[in-house]
């Protein structure tokens, strides 16, 4: 038995019953892989025996089944039209692609991914309550279908996280074999039925590779969860480009989710914002600046103002400044202590003023810059 969440009480009993009465055919003792439940287990098994060895059953057999019937229903009807017979009888080509097919299906619909997700997210929590028997053994096939197509959704999360605990420790109960051979390979190119996964997403042959994909939803959603990883990654130092490209980003994709525009031409902006993002790049090495300088300068150009009233050459200098600066000023705790950050801020305004940066943009600026130096302080601090 394989427990990855705290339970106590009848929960636990049940849990411990369920086992004893499934594999009552086992070598004497109970056998059971725990994590996270210590004393509760050891007091359960105690209660367990003094009761001899009946645990309780708080949940109807029969409602539990209904509900199990009703929410593997909601699945397949999310399906209709999509024969999935392949899951079972197709070849291993024919196999390895019906979840991306199903993927496209669901994101077709309005609010599919959601909903896929929540019905899936009830439909596992109702195999939980009664998965030995008769129609969940029939359906468990089934089951694991659905499980993988969720899974491969959550790869594409911005936050990366699974859909609940629960959701694994069913997968281990749903045809194991299958699903986790299916979830060891999983990854948000071999969903697209790409095989380039170590590519760069700036690369212009790999963009061109993604605009011929066939399906243009999964195409969409490969794309996003990219895009994403790639500025998080790349301007993870920079917080005025991270900011930027964060909101072009999601602008875009609420156009795509208000229908505002098509599947082609959300897939031609995402590439359009992957072509800026390259652009970007190498903009440190055209203005001859370092990477913390280039930093530093998005910070003080972010004001049009400035940038009309001061000659490029004089930010870049101002620029060079701050790092050098700054950077000599940075303690390992500075960002903690209030006496600390405020010599900070008065050696920025120093240099601001030295070089003619604007007053009346300085308090902007400062501002600014010292939330720049917080993402580059971890690197700083002697």
């Amino acid at each position: 038995m394989y427990i990855d969440k705290p339970m106590q009480g009848h929960g636990l009993m049940q849990a411990i019953a369920r086992v004893n009465r499934v594999f009552g055919q086992k070598p004497g003792g109970l056998i059971v892989d725990y994590l996270g439940i210590g004393d509760s287990l050891q007091k359960a098994l105690r209660t367990y025996t003094e009761s001899g060895g009946q645990g309780q059953t708080t949940i109807d057999l029969s409602e539990a089944i209904a509900a199990l019937q009703k929410h593997y229903e909601q699945c397949g009807d999310m399906l209709h039209g999509l024969d999935c017979s392949k899951w079972t009888t197709g070849t291993p080509s024919e196999r390895a692609t019906l979840p991306q097919i199903a993927q496209e299906h669901i994101l077709e619909q309005d609010d599919g991914k959601a909903r896929w997700l929540t019905h899936v997210g009830n439909l596992s929590k109702a195999y939980a309550l009664c998965p030995v028997s008769d129609y969940a053994m029939e359906i468990r096939e089934g089951v694991a279908f659905f499980q993988v197509i969720a899974a491969m959704f959550r790869k594409y999360s911005p936050s990366g996280k699974t859909q609940s605990e629960l959701d694994l420790a069913v997968r281990q109960l749903v045809s194991k074999a299958v699903v986790t051979t299916q979830e060891d390979v999983i990854d948000v190119f071999s969903a697209a039925g790409m095989e380039r996964p170590n590519v760069s997403i700036l690369d212009d042959e790999f963009l061109e590779e993604v605009r011929a994909l066939p399906h243009k939803n999964l195409a969409v959603e490969l794309l996003r969860k990219l895009l994403s990883d790639e500025i998080k990654l790349r301007h993870k130092r920079n917080v005025v480009q991270e900011r930027a490209f964060s909101e072009m980003l999601q602008t875009t994709m609420n156009g795509y989710h208000n229908r505002m525009i098509s599947n082609q031409e959300i897939i031609e902006e995402l590439i359009n914002i992957a072509h800026r993002l390259r652009a970007a790049a190498d903009r440190g090495e055209e203005l001859n600046l370092t990477d913390d300088e280039i930093c530093f300068y998005d910070a003080l150009i972010q004001n049009n103002s400035a940038q009309e009233l001061m000659q490029d050459d004089q930010l870049k200098v101002i620029a060079t400044e701050l790092v050098t600066t700054v950077r000599k000023n940075v303690t390992i705790d500075w960002t903690l202590r209030e006496s600390a950050r405020a010599r900070i801020r008065v050696i920025v305004r120093r240099i601001l003023k030295k070089f003619g940066y604007p007053p009346d943009l300085q308090d902007a600026a400062v501002k600014l810059v010292l939330e720049q130096a917080e993402s580059l302080s971890d690197e700083w601090a002697p």
